[in-house]
């Protein structure tokens, strides 16, 4: 699928590899995948909305973020964006494995 040289020898076997991967860029094509559809931008109302009901749903205990999506219903292309402006204003924490939480 593709070759990446991080560090190379000026005349290294790497080198000579990456020459002739790029000599065969054009093989078959593989299928483009389909890129998400950006959400809507949402007014000052629906974000405090999304924002409370995010509060709502977590507590002290951990939840794992694709579960807290899921539960909302809400597209992750919504609930992200909301999740990134309640973190750094300390109302919710991010744990390891995805999970988040009510800063304490």
């Amino acid at each position: 699928m593709g070759v990446v040289v991080i560090e190379a020898a000026a005349k290294s076997c790497s080198l000579i590899t990456a020459r002739k991967a790029l000599g065969h860029r054009h093989p078959p094509q593989f299928p483009e995948l389909p890129l998400p559809t950006p959400a809507p931008k949402q007014n000052l109302r629906q974000t405090a909305d999304l924002h409370s009901k995010i509060l709502q749903r977590l507590g002290p205990s951990p939840v794992a973020e694709d579960q807290l999506i899921r539960d909302l219903g809400v597209a992750t292309t919504t609930v992200a964006p909301a999740l990134v402006s309640l973190e750094p204003d300390g109302r919710i924490r991010r744990q390891r494995g995805g999970l988040l939480s009510l800063s304490d």
